[in-house]
């Protein structure tokens, strides 16, 4: 094979290579979840524990936000700010309880499930035992609440109806199957790592790459035998 043919076979080579990471790239998939934060005088800052292991001090805001997001970077906060004196304001301090602030915002209708319709973002003040978790604050004010298998936090108020951290599409907006192993973890309700995907390419694509590149291989050889 000449030198320009050794050359014309790796420029295609190469184009399926980036062919299949560009396919990848195009696919880049989030997941749609209630994902879990924790107010402030300067705003939310997403949680690093999951709500049943947050034991929030009396006066604490927590937030939980249903949107469509790859990892706790572009995860979407709340649209209410964490107010503690303005979500309990006529909710008045007792002894033995804690008074914890939520703000529950179901999301956008671009980010619900096929079928369904966000109800309007809320806030409550939840007045419970001194020990409670986040998780029980919100159960007290926000019934019912679904878990999925794996303990993430499925439904808030029954919505939505059906699904937990489905996989979306980044380019259809379609869902391609449930995927909570990789949703970020603060969604989960025994979550205690601060979440996040993996920015490595997936198997699949390793496995594209590395059958394109023996094919290119399998090309070179095939034309040094004619040559022979």
């Amino acid at each position: 094979m000449s030198g320009r043919g050794r050359a014309t076979v790796l420029l295609v080579v190469l184009g399926a290579v980036l062919s299949v990471l560009g396919a990848e790239t195009a696919q880049a998939a989030g997941y749609r979840y209630w994902s879990f934060w924790e107010g402030s005088g300067s705003g939310w800052a997403y949680a690093t524990q999951g709500p049943s292991l947050v034991r929030p001090d009396d006066g604490s805001v927590q937030g939980f936000r249903f949107a469509v997001s790859a990892d706790s970077q572009d995860a979407a906060k709340p649209r209410r700010s964490p107010d503690f004196a303005k979500i309990c304001a006529d909710t008045a301090a007792e002894d033995g309880s804690k008074r914890v602030a939520l703000v529950i915002d179901p999301g956008t209708a671009a980010d619900a499930p096929q079928g369904e319709t966000p109800p309007p973002p809320r806030t409550a003040c939840a007045r419970v035992p001194k020990d409670a978790s986040s998780a029980e604050a919100l159960a007290s004010v926000a019934k019912p609440l679904r878990y999925g298998s794996d303990a993430l936090l499925c439904a808030i108020s029954g919505y939505p109806v059906a699904g937990c951290g489905e996989q979306v599409s980044g380019t259809t907006g379609t869902e391609s199957g449930r995927a909570t192993a990789s949703a970020p973890t603060s969604a989960s309700a025994s979550a205690s790592g601060s979440g996040g995907s993996g920015g490595g390419p997936s198997a699949g694509v390793l496995f594209g790459v590395g059958a394109v590149l023996l094919l290119g291989i399998a090309a070179v050889a095939q034309a040094r035998r004619r040559r022979g």
